[in-house]
């Protein structure tokens, strides 16, 4: 395989690390500022809102960042000398490369089920409550999406330290 010319990989590397800064920026955010401050001054009702507004703003971000993510990385990945083919597991880089593609792919579940199934059951919740309907499970809800953004956090400190491993071997 050529190598790719000099200008297609620096792009690629800007918007991965662009990608990235906005990905993991943006679950950072959500887990250490924003869910902190708001737990403890908002009602639960509140709270719920807040973070249903947050996920609007921020998911479609998200969900463009993982897309740019994965096209730019696979580009990155077949352009490394260190790449000797599809799950060809020879070295210190193709081993954390698996892995980070293994947590990356774990990140992608989890961020679907928040978007498409958690955040749904919250906003049916919401509106039963509107209603003046008892939702007890809402608060469970609540409590289930904190711990998502918490893990996908730990996730993506895992995956960049595997990125600095692949880089540094």
């Amino acid at each position: 395989m050529s190598e790719p010319p000099l200008w297609a990989l620096t792009l690629m590397y800007w918007l991965h690390m662009l990608a990235t800064t906005v990905w993991i920026g943006g679950i950072a955010m959500t887990v250490l500022l924003v869910l902190p401050v708001a737990k403890t001054n908002l009602a639960p009702g509140d709270l719920s809102e807040l973070l249903k507004s947050l996920k609007r703003r921020i998911d479609p971000l998200a969900w463009l960042s993982l897309v740019v993510l994965l096209g730019t990385g696979m580009f990155q990945m077949s352009a490394s000398p260190s790449y000797q083919g599809f799950l060809t597991i020879t070295n210190t880089w193709s081993r954390a490369i698996l892995i980070k593609h293994i947590l990356f792919l774990i990140v992608i579940a989890f961020s679907a089920y928040l978007t498409w199934v958690l955040i749904p059951a919250q906003r049916r919740l919401a509106l039963l409550q509107a209603k003046g309907k008892d939702a007890p499970e809402a608060e469970r809800l609540e409590n289930r999406e904190i711990w998502f953004q918490r893990f996908n956090l730990i996730l993506a400190a895992l995956i960049l330290g595997l990125t600095a491993l692949a880089r540094s071997s």
